[in-house]
């Protein structure tokens, strides 16, 4: 593992050896010690083995680690520790994917602090190269969700893997579209792999798992809480690993416009899409008008971006176009032109098809199994 954070870019990478494994562990257990100084150190001494049994002396002399940080590696004497990792990592199904290993996402690598190991639920792959992620505000309106769902379900139907998350609201919406279209996700952690956050999403991990459809990852130990000092980190990682970012909707302040802050500073492609002049959230429109995002209002809009940046393959291939709906029935018919892109309450919709609600209930869930209509809560239903 020599030199792998100031190592020539052509050289080829060697994945460490198992003792090298748990010296990378036990170097990330280490109050105090974050990516930037595991980085200078790996630069510095060549492998975590050797950071590990360095002087204070020694340890000192590398940019940004202080007599505190350099005694607490050395006072450092806790096998038992890195063992429990291990056996968390097995007892969920967890491994460890360091950064030479072949699996290791490769744009993650560029990145100035990238993490010198992941825990990783399900796999990587080669095809996870080609990768955006979709971001947002927790906080979610329904017309947020709308674009999460859309970009992510096109992007994935392309053979791009959709990035973000797993928080409520646009993450989890742009995680399930991807899944839906029978694409490849991948869920990060501010927790570790072993604390699902939120918990209420942990049947969404076990849909990407069941179907070997992406992975769950994080840089935080097994057992690590789902801090908010976490979420930065994480953030920095859900950008670094993807070719561009979608901001789906974000209100002025939070962590989708840093997530963005930070993917400009990874050299990564923002892409902002437009929200209602009306909207609460007007993150997306203040990135626009700023110049820090390229407006998109399709996945055709990234793709265009994006595909000169790729070799030719699965995302710079049109999509399959999908075997034509059969048509609509006068009664559907009658629904769908009652109904708006935003939700409308079921006696308006009667009201204006001239359907009785048996009959209209009837109807509607007929199109909702076709994919062309939405029911919300309180009985209200909107074209999809």
């Amino acid at each position: 593992m020599a030199d792998l954070f100031a190592r020539d870019p052509s050289a080829p990478l060697a994945p460490p050896d198992e003792a090298e494994r748990r010296a990378l562990v036990a170097l990330s257990l280490v109050p105090g010690v974050g990516p930037g100084r595991v980085r200078a150190l790996l630069a510095a001494f060549g492998s975590a083995r050797a950071t590990m049994a360095a002087s204070t002396s020694r340890l000192v002399r590398v940019n940004g680690v202080g007599r505190q940080t350099a005694e607490a590696i050395r006072a450092w004497d806790d096998a038992s520790a890195v063992d429990a990792q291990f056996q968390r990592a097995e007892a969920v199904g967890a491994r460890l994917v360091a950064v030479a290993d072949p699996d290791y996402p490769a744009l993650l690598r560029e990145i100035y602090d990238p993490p010198s190991h992941l825990w990783v639920l399900g796999r990587l792959t080669e095809a996870d190269a080609l990768a955006v992620a979709v971001v947002g505000t927790r906080r979610a309106s329904d017309y947020g969700r709308r674009v999460a769902g859309a970009f992510a379900r096109d992007l994935a139907a392309a053979g791009v893997t959709v990035v973000s998350g797993l928080a409520y609201g646009v993450d989890i919406a742009a995680h399930r579209a991807a899944l839906d279209a029978g694409g490849r996700t991948v869920a990060v952690l501010g927790s570790g792999v072993d604390r699902i956050y939120p918990h209420r999403h942990s049947a969404d991990v076990r849909r990407i798992l069941d179907e070997d459809a992406g992975a769950v990852v994080s840089e935080f130990p097994l057992g690590a809480a789902p801090d908010a000092v976490n979420f930065p980190r994480r953030n920095r990682i859900v950008s670094g690993m993807s070719r561009g970012v979608v901001v789906a909707e974000a209100h002025e302040s939070g962590g989708a416009l840093l997530t963005a802050g930070i993917a400009v500073e990874q050299n990564r492609e923002v892409f902002a899409v437009p929200a209602s002049v009306f909207a609460e959230a007007q993150g997306t429109h203040r990135q626009i008008q700023r110049g820090t995002a390229a407006l998109a209002t399709s996945a055709a809009d990234v793709l265009d971006v994006l595909a000169p940046q790729w070799e030719r393959g699965a995302a710079a291939r049109p999509a399959t176009p999908a075997e034509p709906e059969p048509p609509l029935n006068r009664v559907e018919q009658r629904l769908v032109d009652a109904l708006a892109p935003e939700p409308r309450p079921l006696d308006a919709i009667c009201a204006a098809a001239n359907l009785d609600t048996s009959t209209a209930l009837v109807y509607l869930l007929q199109l909702e199994f076709r994919g062309l209509v939405r029911q919300l809560q309180g009985k209200q239903f909107a074209r999809a």
